[in-house]
Formats: structure tokens, sequence, C-alpha cells
């Protein structure tokens, strides 16, 4: 599927977003690693929604506005992209801190989201156990706990495998910059969110974990589903953080009813 890489400017910030496709607007929301750019799950999507990949402001690729301090604040942000986009209401889709991201949009705006999609998400905080301080652990060893079994997944070889360039290393520092800023205090939640998800009563909400993930335990994966009203979990079996990534397959299979 054909896609283009573009830059809408928003609040004096330059912001880069992949687009593909026709139909309905999908706004996929990424994770901490940052952009991964057009992904296989962004191809077959395309097929039936006009897709949006942004890449979140202080990220490598976008610019971040001076004033833009706090997971809050880059919520707000959004909106405002949203509406420099022209997109009044549309799916939304975020992995790991990008589904913390949209709900947390979608609590502040119900009314521009169309259904709701959280992969792995961040944004609450898990009664037993933990997040994973993915800063203390570093990206190698959180890369290599965020999948149940590497030699599994068909594109890590592409999108991770290569010996990382001075370039690509720069990429790190700025990205890991970025989700210190937005994420450390408190770390990957937001003490309100729980509360506020009430608010999505009439959104239809699909959240998808995989079952071994390392990252961000499955009973987050179960608050979400208990908090927002009408919500259905579905768990992928010998999958890690990364479902879209490592059972693509599975993924699907647990997308397709609720996309209809």
């Amino acid at each position: 599927m054909a896609f283009e890489r573009k830059f809408v400017t928003v609040g004096g910030a330059r912001i880069e977003y992949f687009i593909g496709g026709s139909g309905a607007p999908m706004v996929w929301l990424h994770g901490s690693e940052g952009n991964l750019g057009w992904l296989r799950v962004h191809d077959e999507l395309a097929r039936s929604f006009t897709v949006y990949v942004p890449t979140h402001p202080g990220f490598a690729g976008s610019e971040r506005p001076s004033w833009l301090e706090s997971f809050v604040d880059l919520s707000r942000f959004y909106l405002w992209i949203f509406q420099e986009l022209g997109l009044s209401k549309a799916m939304l889709a975020g992995h790991f801190i990008g589904g913390w991201l949209a709900a947390e949009m979608a609590v502040m705006s119900p009314q521009i989201v169309a259904r709701l999609l959280l992969i792995d998400a961040a944004g609450v905080r898990p009664h037993q156990g933990e997040i994973l301080d993915i800063f203390l652990h570093g990206s190698e060893a959180t890369r290599r706990l965020s999948f149940f079994e590497v030699k599994e997944v068909p594109d890590y070889d592409l999108l991770f495998g290569s010996k990382p360039t001075p370039e690509a290393r720069e990429v790190h520092v700025i990205n890991r910059e970025a989700a210190t800023r937005y994420c450390w205090k408190p770390y990957m939640h937001d003490p309100a969110l729980p509360r506020l998800l009430e608010r999505l009563r009439n959104i239809p909400t699909l959240v998808i974990w995989g079952r071994e993930d390392r990252i961000v335990p499955l009973e987050c994966g179960e608050l979400y589903r208990k908090a927002v009203y009408g919500a259905e979990l579905a768990v992928i079996d010998r999958c890690g953080h990364f479902p879209h990534l490592e059972k693509p397959m599975e993924f699907r299979r647990a997308l397709s009813p609720f996309l209809g």
C-alpha cells in the first residue's frame, strides 16, 4: 500500500506523520521506542482506513514546543494536531505510551473518538506487580524483555536487527529523552485516569494484550477492560509486549470482529 511522509505545523512546531490508505480516519500512536515508520500492520489497516501515523512531539522527526513538558500537555497538544489535520472523529489506536495517550485524549474529548484500540497500554497502575522501569533497564535489555520469542517475530531483523549507525544512536537518545520527559513522574501512569475512563461508555473499545508481556503486566489490560464500560479484552498467548509485531496473524484475528 502506498504511503507518504508529511508534516503539519502546530503551535509553531513541525510535526511528522505518515499517511496512507483510504476510508474513515484511523490514527496509530506509537510507543516509547519512537515512530518505527510505516509497518506491516499499517499497510493492512490502510486497506480499510486512511491511516495516520504521527511522531510524538519531541521524538525524532517532530519538534516539541518549549512549554510542552508533561503527559497531560502532550495529550492536549494532540487534540490541536487533530484540529490541524482536520480530524473531527477518528478511530484511535495506540501501543504502550501511545495507548495511554489515546486513552487520555478520549477522556478529554470523547466526541473525537469513533473507536478506541489499546495495545499493551501504559496509563493505569497495576495493583499487583509493576510496570517495568524501561529507563533503569536500558534499551537493549528492555527490547529483550519485550518479546516472548524473538526468533518468531517476522520483522524483527528489519526493525531492530542491524548494528545501530551514529544517526540511529542519536535518534535513540532523542526518543529516550522525550519518553523520560513525559512518562517519568508519576512513572507510566496517571492516577486520575481509571476514574476518568468511565466517560467512555459510548465508545466501542478493544484492549489487546500479549499474555507474557513483561513490560506492562496483563493486569493493566484487565483494569482497562473493567474501567471502560463495554470494553473487550483479547489476550494473545505466547506473546510479549508487541502483539502487532510478534503475532501479526493472531493480532489481526483479534482485531477483525472489532472493525466489523
